[in-house]
């Protein structure tokens, strides 16, 4: 054994903190109790090297591993959410409980993901198990000190105790959201959901379908989507199936056979990329190398740039009844912005829908993020064409008192 070994073993975990004991034995946890020694204490060499120790005879040498907020959540294959105080309904929100002899966070994920139940709860002895709910949010989190009375069965992890829970998600899925019809009775109301290529238009209706139990329609047919199960791709727009219908037109007349939208905007400079990925790449794709150095990028924003803009404008000069929604705030606060979006669509909330939502937020047609390039592949030229389009697009928002393009992408 190393010190970087074990650091290694204990960051691809997702643990937050490596201790090493008898020159050998490595241990992990997120929060590691132990009393303090003096550095004389820990002097056992590693049994795999010579220039570090690595600590003594029940006596533990402790590194702090540098991780990303994400990967320190982790548990195995269990999600970390937090310490919260006891619901005062507990049973109506964890419908599920055991006592556990010895108990760790292993017997109670693996309970909990025997029920199928996508929430493993821990309070001392007790594990409970349930769905996400308004109480488990992570807007509501208590200090994870509260929660650190050592498990029985695990010398290492915190447990929670009677009035402070440790919750962690497991890998059962939350199917309280996966039911999807066409409406019952057709529409008489068209509503687009309308964006420009590349802003999240596939995300966004996966978000609304999870959301509401109704499949979303589409001004195009694409067999790749409908086999992913957008079943409302094959109708025909005007069916009234479907509660709104994808579009990334922008002619007046296209706009004005709607009743309604929702306008989803991006970040142009993230918009153009994940549609020039698309392009090149198909949905979940990514466009080579050769086609970013070649002429294929600069002709591409010569020409989609001005149309970011312009789509923007035309669905706020003549979209009736317009709701916007900017991608970065969905992402932001998913639960806030959905919810608006269902009752924009004329549609009761449903709060299990919609935190079953946050569990299944991806769906299938989510890159791993953009492929990051070794350069900028935007030129001084380009950056101040798509910055004058989001000063105006901005403006225009502005005017109408509509949500103002986010500050993150806001050019000073």
């Amino acid at each position: 054994m190393t010190v970087f070994r074990c650091q290694d073993n204990c960051a691809e975990r997702g643990y937050m903190y490596a201790g090493l004991e008898f020159g050998a034995e490595c241990y992990c946890g997120h929060k590691i109790q132990a009393p303090n020694a003096s550095e004389s204490d820990c002097n056992m060499e590693c049994k795999g090297e010579k220039t570090n120790t690595c600590g003594g005879a029940n006596r533990l040498s402790i590194y702090r591993l540098e991780l990303s907020q994400e990967s320190a959540r982790r548990y195995g294959s269990a999600i970390f959410k937090g310490c919260f105080r006891k619901p005062e309904n507990v049973s109506f929100a964890l419908p599920v409980h055991a006592v556990i002899l010895n108990m760790s966070v292993d017997k109670c994920v693996d309970f909990c993901t025997e029920k199928e139940y996508s929430l493993a709860v821990l309070a001392g002895q007790s594990c409970r198990c349930g769905f996400p709910t308004p109480l488990f949010s992570l807007h509501e989190r208590e200090d994870e000190e509260l929660c650190l009375q050592r498990c029985a069965g695990e010398e290492f992890e915190g447990c929670g105790t009677a009035d402070y829970f440790v919750v962690y998600q497991t890998q059962a899925q939350d199917n309280r959201c996966m039911d999807r019809r066409f409406l019952p009775t057709r529409s008489k109301q068209l509503i687009a959901l309308a964006s420009f290529p590349g802003a999240g238009n596939t995300w966004a209706r996966h978000l609304i379908e999870l959301a509401t139990g109704f499949y979303t329609g589409s001004y195009y047919f694409d067999g790749s989507l409908y086999n992913k199960g957008f079943k409302g791709e094959r109708d025909h727009w005007r069916s009234g199936r479907t509660i709104c219908i994808k579009t990334h037109e922008s002619g007046q007349k296209e706009i004005e056979a709607f009743d309604s939208s929702i306008l989803m905007i991006r970040n142009p400079y993230k918009a153009l990329m994940a549609e020039f990925n698309r392009k090149y790449g198909g949905h979940i794709g990514f466009a080579s190398q050769a086609h970013w150095k070649g002429k294929e990028w600069p002709e591409f924003v010569k020409n989609y740039a001005p149309w970011w803009a312009s789509h923007t404008l035309d669905w706020l000069k003549y979209g009736k009844n317009v709701h916007v929604v900017h991608f970065e705030d969905l992402k932001k606060a998913l639960f806030n912005q959905l919810k608006g979006m269902v009752t924009f669509l004329g549609l009761e909330v449903s709060e299990d829908r919609l935190l079953c939502v946050e569990g299944q937020k991806d769906g299938n047609f989510k890159r791993s993020g953009l492929r990051k390039l070794e350069y900028d592949p935007y030129t001084p030229e380009m950056k101040n064409l798509i910055n004058g389009f989001i000063k105006t697009v901005d403006a225009a928002l502005k005017e109408r008192r509509l949500p103002r393009v986010p500050e993150d992408y806001r050019p000073r």
